[in-house]
């Protein structure tokens, strides 16, 4: 039904097996969107510029390419409101289409080089923060809203955590504690979505094969110093388990789960 896409944000639409889906992020996104598409039999997800959000996001990528913004710390509440009403728009055109929202995967991940605390840019801190906070509570507030006030009320909101949400990596505290905050919304919403039957979990996920991966096919920090190679999974792995949560029958839930490459240090790091 409908995409944009602004930096590493990206809300895109997708009807399946009867199910109104909505993914949001990048990579895993789109595998996820394909998996299910393919999974049902049919992928109705189609990419169209005349998106109820897309108009909104080309003025917030103009904002941001022609001299909109000297730092990120300038006019970031103008620019969240700006996002904020993209986010709405795109949303509320898919319940105009489709009736009902049944699921969100909420997916929104970018990182800084390994720094020590010290070394990292306060803006660069903020910008991960917004990206990887920010992107996840306006997605998840928009479908909060709307799973609240459908009839038959409810629906499942998925978000994409981290093992960092568990274990941090060398040099990584702008992305650690993006995904920390996740899980604190995770759990809030998991807690205030129960009188309207609004499910949510996350899924932590660990050396999955997208771009972001891609150094740990070349060797990256380890917490004693060394550099090594890590084991890595292919992204579909994830993509069938987003699915599975997402088709999980009403009243129940997957509250949290990892899914990791078998033999990524995760389990002893540190």
């Amino acid at each position: 039904v409908g995409q944009f896409q602004l930096r590493h944000h990206r809300v895109g639409i997708a009807q399946f097996d009867g199910h109104r889906q909505v993914g949001h992020g990048d990579a895993l996104g789109g595998q996820w969107r394909r998996r299910a598409g393919n999974g049902a039999g049919e992928d109705e997800y189609a990419v169209s510029r005349q998106s109820a959000g897309f108009d909104v996001g080309r003025q917030v990528h103009a904002y941001f390419h022609h001299g909109g913004l000297g730092s990120w710390r300038d006019g970031t509440a103008a620019l969240f409101q700006l996002l904020g009403r993209a986010v709405d728009a795109a949303f509320d055109r898919a319940h105009a289409a489709w009736g009902h929202l049944d699921a969100i995967f909420n997916n929104a991940g970018t990182g800084l080089v390994p720094q020590t605390p010290d070394e990292v840019d306060p803006d660069e801190f903020r910008r991960v923060i917004e990206v990887n906070v920010l992107g996840v509570f306006n997605c998840a507030h928009t479908a909060f809203r709307i799973m609240r006030e459908q009839s038959p009320q409810g629906g499942r909101i998925i978000n994409n955590g981290s093992v960092s949400a568990h274990a941090p990596r060398p040099g990584s505290i702008g992305y650690t504690t993006s995904k920390h905050a996740v899980t604190g919304i995770t759990r809030s919403v998991s807690l205030d979505g129960r009188p309207y039957n609004i499910a949510c979990g996350q899924i932590d996920i660990g050396n999955a094969l997208t771009d972001m991966a891609q150094a740990m096919t070349k060797g990256v920090p380890q917490a004693d110093g060394s550099i090594r190679v890590e084991a890595v999974m292919d992204a579909q792995v994830v993509a069938d388990t987003v699915l599975h949560m997402a088709s999980l029958p009403e009243g129940a839930n997957v509250q949290f789960v990892t899914v990791m490459a078998t033999n990524m240090p995760f389990i002893g790091r540190g």
